[in-house]
């Protein structure tokens, strides 16, 4: 990377963050935020904290490593990839709950009365569908993610590009693409739980089951791969 000229390195950052945000593990968890949404934009932002969350912990460690020299040991990283596997099940269990309870949005009904052009009056009865606030959970569970990968990835760059300016420069391109990379994830997985489907309650009711499940199912594995093989 050293001998590429520092606008190619960037672009391949910015790629590099792109596609990092593609892996399943983030799909699935932001798939399980985003399904509480009924509209595009809070979806779109969700991802947005959840890219600025994972893009903070790869800074901080970037930074402890980089410019700090911080070792952390490669075991410790383990640990780390189970932590974002019990994340992934906590966050399943927890959207499957809510679900099923029917907690995740607060429905409230109201009639009044719509007078048009050359026709009588006559009632319309409206449904507000008020989902919760969840960019601190999108924020906290970028986070989380953040911690997997990130030593690997501060290493590999290390080793790579000798500069420690161009190293933190590369850190933070990565982080950006990551950010695009979450957000668009986001809008695209928020269309089949959007507000024109709400109204299929089978539908709906499959699409978060199987998220939910694939989540869990995933999570289960990580912590199997990292723990206990």
């Amino acid at each position: 990377m050293e001998q590429l000229p520092l606008l190619i390195l960037l672009l391949y950052a910015l790629y590099e963050g792109l596609i990092h945000a593609f892996e399943a593990d983030h799909i699935l968890a932001v798939t399980n935020i985003v399904s509480q949404r009924n509209h595009l934009l809070p979806a779109i932002k969700d991802g947005i904290f959840w890219g600025l969350g994972h893009t903070s912990t790869i800074f901080l460690v970037g930074i402890l490593m980089i410019i700090f020299k911080v070792n952390i040991p490669d075991g410790t990283f383990s640990y780390f990839e189970a932590a974002v596997g019990l994340m992934l099940i906590i966050v399943a269990s927890y959207r499957l709950f809510l679900f099923l309870r029917d907690e995740q949005t607060t429905i409230s009904f109201h009639k009044h009365k719509h007078e048009h052009a050359g026709e009588n009056k006559h009632l319309h009865t409206h449904i507000h569908l008020k989902g919760k606030n969840l960019h601190k959970a999108s924020y906290g569970i970028g986070i989380i993610h953040g911690l997997a990968g990130s030593g690997t990835l501060v290493v590999l760059i290390m080793t790579q590009i000798k500069s420690v300016a161009n190293s933190v420069l590369y850190l933070v391109i990565f982080g950006l693409g990551s950010i695009v990379g979450m957000t668009c994830i986001a809008g695209i997985f928020s269309v089949p739980f959007s507000k024109k489907l709400i109204g299929s309650k089978i539908l709906r009711t499959s699409l978060v089951i199987v998220s939910s499940g694939l989540c869990f199912v995933y999570g289960c594995y990580v912590i199997y791969e990292n723990l206990i093989r």
